[in-house]
């Protein structure tokens, strides 16, 4: 019976699944990204916090999707990681767009769309990812991600442009200043992360029109700037996946209605469906 070892890694977080027939046993680590970190951290990472947890149940089969790994630099890091920790396991390194997209559509044609940390998207014909609309990163692009909202969280705090009320509840929550918040984003390593955590700001105080419209303003940008751009999204079902969209489903749920589009299936995490693909 073959043991195959699934990984879902975005930024923030890694989620593990070992499978045996129908047996599971699921793990967390931190987040993976090989534009972050380099091979010997990676190996670092895996060897604390994964290796311990499966040495008595060694994977025959990897399959690892992560973010970052639509290169082939670093699909070569996070292979030569994982060799390094599982030397006679099998593995197979794919980006974290095909994992959403056979998570979300199984073998069927559909628009996947990740908005957690960052945002991606693609067109998937049931077995490839035949379109993909460019993800330029959390500097340039992320629209609708937890990077996105989060910076504009933070645009509107230091800008003062929160209503009075909105400020004090900022400042009762992070007791944060200026400096340390722009010495967290130029600073500091992964300050993509740190921004997408001030999503909880706006998780908190929905209802408030501020906040909604950077809800909606955020992910309106990525409808604009990503699903718009595949005639087929007129036609076929958009699947959504990660924190950010499955926060938000019923913003999401409000803009397909109003462009006429068919939402499809919205999943906090793509492991489900990638251990019933693999199963």
């Amino acid at each position: 019976m073959s043991i195959k070892l699934i990984a879902d890694s975005g930024s923030t977080k890694t989620e593990w699944c070992l499978i045996k027939g129908k047996n599971k046993k699921k793990f967390q680590t931190q987040g993976i990204s090989p534009y972050f970190l380099k091979e010997n951290q990676i190996v670092e990472i895996l060897t604390k916090e994964l290796f311990g947890k499966v040495k008595s149940t060694l994977p025959d089969e990897i399959f690892y999707y992560g973010t970052g790994c639509s290169n082939a630099t670093n699909v070569k890091i996070l292979k030569n990681a994982l060799k390094v920790v599982f030397p006679k396991s099998k593995i197979h390194v794919d980006h974290d767009l095909m994992g959403a997209a056979k998570a979300l559509c199984g073998n069927k044609k559909g628009i996947a769309c990740i908005l957690g940390t960052g945002s991606n998207s693609c067109f998937f014909n049931g077995k490839k990812i035949v379109k993909n609309s460019p993800g330029l990163g959390y500097v340039l692009g992320d629209e609708g991600s937890g990077t996105y909202l989060g910076k504009k969280v933070i645009q509107y705090y230091l800008y003062e442009t929160f209503e009075p009320d909105l400020m004090d509840r900022f400042k009762a929550k992070y007791n944060t200043s200026s400096i340390e918040i722009l010495d967290a984003v130029y600073k500091h390593p992964l300050p993509n992360r740190y921004l997408a955590g001030f999503t909880g700001f706006l998780v908190e105080n929905r209802g408030h029109y501020m906040i909604e419209n950077i809800i909606e303003d955020g992910l309106n940008d990525f409808f604009f700037n990503h699903i718009y751009k595949y005639r087929e999204s007129w036609t076929l079902p958009i699947h959504f996946v990660g924190s950010v969209a499955y926060g938000f489903k019923d913003v999401l749920k409000s803009l397909c209605d109003s462009y006429e589009l068919q939402l499809g299936t919205v999943l906090k995490s793509p492991m489900e469906g990638l251990i019933r693909f693999h199963q």
